[in-house]
């Protein structure tokens, strides 16, 4: 009670706790009435991976040139937009890591189907390993804790410093990330 922190205990199977399931990040990577695995992908490549997807090319058509039907489920509109080479390089990499959110809605409900089909959660990494859902991606991004923790220790540092970083920040990076390791 009252204004403190206090430890909040979740059950086993539930589908709260940790980073990747927090109602806030869920609705920032969404759109208002949607969900967005390419939002949800580009922020988790972007700020735990450190592993952006590049710009889109200059010949990236507008999106009214490239209308998808909207009655489509999410998974098969993105496929569709995928069909174009061009789209393909950056959504390759973005969606599949987006999908693994998809049994969380716009605001960061739990869900297991969406319009009465059930949610499909299967995603991957851009180094080609397949999981399915939320869990499956915490896996794969501890598969590679140096990446996530130097990521992860780089954005905390931007944010302490309210700046970029520079080149001479890098020791203190490598410095965090070792002494991280242990725990």
């Amino acid at each position: 009670y009252g204004s403190q922190f206090r430890r909040v205990a979740l059950a086993p199977d539930s589908h709260r706790g940790g980073l990747l399931r927090q109602g806030s990040l869920l609705t920032v990577t969404s759109y208002a009435t949607r969900t967005s695995p390419v939002l949800r992908g580009n922020w988790i490549l972007g700020n735990l991976l450190g592993t952006p997807p590049p710009p889109p090319p200059p010949n990236v058509p507008t999106l009214k040139e490239n209308t998808v039907s909207e009655s489509l489920p999410v998974r098969q509109r993105l496929a569709a937009h995928r069909a174009n080479p061009a789209c393909a390089s950056c959504h390759n990499l973005m969606d599949p890591v987006g999908f693994a959110l998809e049994n969380y809605d716009a605001v960061g409900r739990w869900r297991t189907t969406e319009d009465g089909v059930p949610v499909d959660a299967s995603g991957g990494l851009p180094d080609g390993r397949r999981f399915v859902g939320v869990a499956g991606l915490e896996d794969g991004l501890l598969q590679h804790p140096d990446q996530f923790v130097g990521t992860l220790t780089e954005k905390l540092l931007i944010f302490a410093l309210g700046r970029g970083l520079e080149p001479s920040d890098a020791p203190a990076v490598r410095q965090v990330v070792r002494e991280a390791r242990a725990h």
